[in-house]
Order: C-alpha cells, then sequence, then structure tokens
C-alpha cells in the first residue's frame, strides 16, 4: 500500500528560492525519475505525516500538481545542523517490478531479562540494508528484547524476514547485545606508582645490607 503525497513544480531554484520555500513551511524537493528530474517543493506537514505514519521506507505515491504520478521511495533528507527540521528531500522513482536497495529502522521492543538482572543493552545496528520489490519494502523490524538473555547477542541470521526481502549485511553481524558493564581493575596513579617502586627498592637495599653484618658477625665470633 502507498501513500499519496501532493506536490508542486517548483519554478525557480536557488538559494534565495530556497529559503522563500522555507518561510512558507514548503521544502525545497527534487524528483529523480526514470526518465526525468524534476524540481519539486512539498508541503512540511503533509511530509512529515507520511515518515509518521508509515516510516522513511515507505512506498509513496507522489502526486505532481498538473501532472501525473510516480512511484517513489525516500532517496535522501537533509537536517538542519541545529534544529529538527527538514530542509531538503530527494526522491527516486522506482519500477514496480524491479527490486530495489534500501534501509530499514531497526526497533527494539521491550525489555530484556539480562537488563533486569543489571545488564547493559548495545544497540548495535540501527537499521538493516535490505533489497526487494518497492510493494514489499518493510516499515521497521522489531526486535523482541522480551527473549534476549544476559549475555546474548541477536544476529541477523536471527531476524525473521518477510518473503521476497533479502538482507544485505552478513548473518553474523551482531543487531543487538546485552552484557555486563565490564569493571577495569584501578591502577595507582603516577605518583603513589613510583612512591611503590621507591619503597620497594628501599626495602630490597636495607636487606642487602643486613646480610653481609650478619656474615661479619659469624666470622668475629668464629
Amino acid at each position: 500500500m502507498s501513500d499519496a503525497l501532493s506536490v508542486k513544480i517548483r519554478e525557480k531554484t536557488g538559494k534565495s528560492a530556497a529559503r522563500e520555500l522555507r518561510r512558507n513551511d514548503e521544502i525545497p524537493a527534487v524528483l529523480y525519475g526514470l526518465k526525468d528530474n524534476l524540481s519539486l517543493s512539498v508541503s512540511s506537514k503533509e511530509f512529515t505525516k507520511v515518515l509518521d505514519d508509515k516510516g522513511r521506507s515507505a512506498l509513496i505515491d507522489l502526486k505532481v500538481e498538473g501532472g501525473k504520478q510516480h512511484k517513489v521511495i525516500l532517496k535522501e533528507t537533509q537536517t538542519h545542523p541545529l534544529k529538527e527540521l527538514c530542509v531538503h528531500v530527494d526522491f527516486l522513482e522506482v519500477a514496480l517490478d524491479k527490486a530495489v536497495k534500501v534501509s530499514v529502522p531497526v526497533n527494539l521492543v521491550g525489555q530484556s531479562p539480562g537488563e533486569k538482572l543489571g545488564g547493559i543493552v548495545n544497540h548495535i545496528l540501527k537499521t538493516l540494508e535490505v533489497e526487494c520489490l518497492p510493494t514489499n519494502i518493510p516499515q521497521v523490524f522489531d526486535v523482541d528484547m522480551s527473549g534476549v538473555e544476559l549475555d546474548q547477542v541477536v544476529h541477523v541470521s536471527d531476524m525473521q524476514l518477510p518473503e521476497g526481502v533479502k538482507v544485505l549485511q552478513r548473518p553474523a553481524e551482531a543487531i543487538v547485545s546485552v552484557h555486563l558493564a565490564k569493571v577495569e581493575e584501578e591502577k595507582p596513579a603516577e605518583g603513589e606508582e613510583e612512591a611503590v617502586e621507591g619503597e620497594e627498592k628501599g626495602e630490597d637495599a636495607a636487606a642487602e645490607e643486613a646480610t653481609p653484618k650478619k656474615e661479619e658477625s659469624a666470622q668475629k665470633e668464629g
């Protein structure tokens, strides 16, 4: 199932035109089509709604004002460095009968029994790279943490994949693990270490001095 998103042809391009669009709550966009590329603008509100409803990997039905519809996926988004605002969008037109490569987010669901025992959850892979037909793109991969024990690792090979979806990462690659935090032995400070070494050398020297004296005393007694 696809999501309809209305866009407009962008007549003006350049930085000043892009800033004007953003002031009007529009996002500059580019459609990389199967035949031609188009400069577009999309409502910030409508674009955010599509992302919230279907995720970043969704197949989108892009409706160009005064033109035809395109089946697209998100190619790239650019975000403001200081504000959590999307400032540019690239759409990629796809053919429904040809496989595409996309990134699908990995979501951890529930709490691990190992975490309850003091383990720390390390979420290693935040996304999985998959290859499939556009109509088979998963919205998200959920990992059920309720079955992940202490010192257990969930690998790519442990994931249940929908039919027709191929993960491109290695099967042995770790997605999430639960382990106790490593406790490092405390090392003495540099000054303390030198003081300890000095004491040991002093003790060794004193022992060496004491030994000849005992031998000398024994000779005198003899």
